[in-house]
């Protein structure tokens, strides 16, 4: 029973919605923690869009467990939001938007930023290309920034 109370407060806590939204709200300011990596600052297309504009050349970045996409925000509650603006940025190699559901949290990872112990968990989702049956994961971790890119093989929305 010991073991179940703080592994409740840890997914409660984890999975709460963000109190307030801040229109433009500069991520880089925000979550300033032990440990993040990020040293460019985010924009945003809109309030639930970022703005990504660099592609990573590491094949890697996000498909794999050990080398998630750093969001940030939880010391601020926008975690979930911050998820959700990095997701609704992206588009399918075909230029087509992509539809995408929370497939749960997995991999246990150490972080400064953790609640428990300086742990975390990743967030990883499913994503499918509009007109695809082909889906992919991605992980994303909210304890920690990181400079944000596309992925990989795909595309981001554009400034209008």
């Amino acid at each position: 029973m010991k073991k179940i109370i703080p592994l409740i407060v840890f997914v409660i806590l984890s999975c709460s919605s963000p109190k307030t939204i801040v229109a433009g709200n500069d991520v880089a300011d925000t979550d300033k923690g032990v440990g993040d990596t990020r040293t460019k600052q985010v924009e945003m297309l809109d309030n639930n869009t970022y703005l990504l504009t660099e592609t990573s050349d590491d094949k890697t970045y996000g498909y794999d467990k050990s080398n998630p996409i750093k969001v940030g925000g939880v010391h601020d509650n926008t975690g979930p939001l911050n998820e959700r603006r990095f997701l609704n940025a992206l588009f399918g190699p075909n230029d087509r938007k992509m539809m995408y559901f929370r497939a749960g949290s997995c991999c246990p990872f150490k972080t400064p930023n953790g609640f428990i112990n300086n742990s975390g968990m990743l967030d990883r989702y499913r994503l499918t290309e509009i007109g695809s049956k082909d889906t992919l994961d991605i992980y994303i971790n909210m304890y920690d920034t990181g400079d944000l890119k596309i992925p990989f093989g795909l595309r981001a929305k554009e400034k209008k």
